[in-house]
């Protein structure tokens, strides 16, 4: 709303250097303006009236000049002041409101109205409406096509991402499957290679008992005294 208000001030100072100075001053005129704040028309929709509604008090019987504005994002466009610019497209009628011919998209705009009394100098005799915002509709597709098509492609995505959800818990199950497999056959080899060990030490162990046994079970050789003294 601040870049608007921006707008609206702009406008002010424009219907002032408008009608600077151009007859005699009125204290006490005061104007007051209506405008709808939102108008909606459809793609085939041509041509279109945006009303202005006013009311004056304490004003000379002139009638007043009527001038309409349109307001751009950050820049405004004035059509009429009062003369229109284009008056093929534009055109401001009896009631004050303002006539759009060949009505495109682009004219989605908010459309401002000003009213003027040009024999007064009070600031209260020229005054600006908040603004009606139009706003045209652009072709649309049928909403039944619509609601299929999501239909469709919602599924199409579910099942997606169902297909990859399972491709990676398949994935995942076999990792800790060949896992599983690897540390068992390594955990058979080693017990393997342990018992061929503890077998290999027994057999040694064996074999050393009986050595010694028959090293120890052999008679001790004669002294070389008593075998003479025997002899």
């Amino acid at each position: 709303m601040a870049p608007f208000n921006k707008c609206k001030a702009v406008l002010v100072l424009e219907f002032n250097w408008i009608l600077y100075n151009i007859g005699h001053a009125v204290d006490t005129c005061n104007v007051i303006i209506t405008q709808h704040p939102l108008k909606e028309v459809d793609n085939t929709v041509n041509t279109v009236n945006i009303t202005c509604r006013f009311s004056a008090s304490n004003c000379s019987g002139s009638q007043p000049q009527i001038l309409w504005f349109r307001y751009f994002a950050f820049t405004h466009e004035a059509l009429c002041t009062p003369t229109c610019t284009d008056t093929q497209k534009f055109t401001v009628e009896s009631n004050s409101s303002l006539q759009i011919k060949k009505l495109t998209i682009n004219d989605s705009a908010i459309y401002i109205c000003g009213i003027a009394f040009s024999d007064s100098n009070a600031t209260t005799s020229k005054q600006v409406g908040n603004g009606t915002k139009l706003v045209k509709r652009g072709p649309e597709k049928d909403s039944t096509e619509v609601y299929i098509l999501m239909i469709v492609l919602s599924s199409l995505l579910f099942l997606y991402n169902t297909a990859i959800f399972a491709v990676i818990i398949f994935y995942k199950s076999k990792s800790k499957l060949v896992k599983k497999t690897k540390k068992e056959d390594v955990k058979g080899e080693h017990h393997k290679n342990m018992s061929g060990r503890t077998v290999c030490r027994a057999i040694v162990q064996e074999l050393y008992k009986k050595r010694y046994a028959n090293n120890h079970n052999q008679p001790e050789c004669l002294e070389p005294d008593n075998i003479y003294q025997n002899r």
